[in-house]
Parts: structure tokens; C-alpha cells; sequence
């Protein structure tokens, strides 16, 4: 049984707010923590985890893992490494990743993985699900006070806290972008 633990929803603009956004949610990353990240191409999921990467103050540029599948980035300050999961490729489930050995690397690390629903669920009942998407239309919540806001870089990102130790983690102060 799943427990929420909190939901938070952040307009973003620009890639360099995603960035932002990644780097203030690394505040409140620890060892053992699993972040799923959807959106359809081009989102932002890596853009986003190039910020946690820097918040996490890893070493290596975060790019996107595609073609290598996972990407280590220790960390440069004693904190947890950051392990970054490109799951595109991957059809199977929990099964097909084992090769990665997630679960091993879980426990002292964050892992992040881009299109992991469906995946990588059963490597903690306690995850973060942070999904992107686009805003649409003239409806996109306040585009007229951001003139340099291009209307297809706005996006809504809603992070989702699952299990217990999201519960209490301050995810809202993640909507103060």
C-alpha cells in the first residue's frame, strides 16, 4: 500500500527555472532516495537532473545516459552519489533492469530514472514521481508577467511524494519558484 506523502506543483518557463527547480529539490534528497521523472521528449527530465546533479554537488556533467543506460556521478561533498537511469530503451520491467544493479546502489545513492513508470516501482515503496508536461495554449498560468517566457518552454511540473518518507519532507516549499 502506497502512502502520499505530499504533492507539489511548479509552473516553470524557462530551462534554466528547471534547472533551479532540480537544484532545490536536491535539498531535500538523501541516500536511498528513487526518482521517477516522466514527460515526453524534450520535457526537460535531464535539464531537470542536470540541477539536482549540482544541488547534489556530484561531479560529471549530467547529460542524458540514452545510449549508456545509467551514468554514476559521485559525489564531490561527501554526500550521496547520483545515479541517473535512462530507461527509454528498456521494454521489460524490475526484471530487465536488475543488470543495473539498482538495488545495490539505491541504499547510498540517489537514483534518478527518466521513463521509468512501470520499471522500477518495486525498488522502494517510498519514491518520488516527478512529472513534466507541457502547458498548452493561452492558458498557460502567467506567461504575461514573463515576456521572456517562449510559450512552448512553459511547463507544469508536479512532483509527487509516495510512501512514508515523503509524508513530512516539504515538498510544498518546492512551489515558491
Amino acid at each position: 500500500m502506497s502512502i502520499s506523502g505530499a504533492i507539489a506543483h511548479v509552473t516553470v518557463k524557462t530551462p534554466d527555472q528547471m534547472q533551479e527547480l532540480g537544484r532545490r529539490l536536491a535539498s531535500l534528497l538523501r541516500p536511498g532516495d528513487l526518482v521517477l521523472l516522466t514527460g515526453e521528449l524534450g520535457a526537460g527530465k535531464t535539464t531537470l537532473t542536470r540541477g539536482l546533479g549540482e544541488g547534489l554537488g556530484v561531479r560529471g556533467a549530467v547529460t542524458s545516459p540514452t545510449f549508456v543506460i545509467a551514468r554514476v556521478h559521485p559525489s564531490l561533498t561527501g554526500g550521496p552519489a547520483l545515479v541517473h537511469v535512462d530507461a527509454y530503451r528498456l521494454g521489460g520491467g524490475l526484471d530487465e533492469m536488475e543488470d543495473l544493479d539498482l538495488d545495490v546502489s539505491l541504499p547510498e545513492s540517489v537514483v534518478v530514472v527518466e521513463w521509468g513508470d512501470g520499471k522500477v516501482e518495486d525498488l522502494s515503496d517510498d519514491r518520488l514521481h516527478v512529472v513534466i508536461g507541457r502547458a498548452v495554449g493561452a492558458d498557460a498560468p502567467g506567461l504575461d508577467s514573463h515576456p521572456e517566457a517562449e510559450r512552448d518552454d512553459v511547463r507544469e511540473v508536479t512532483v509527487t511524494g509516495l510512501g512514508a518518507r515523503w509524508a513530512d519532507a516539504g515538498l510544498g516549499r518546492l512551489e515558491s519558484c
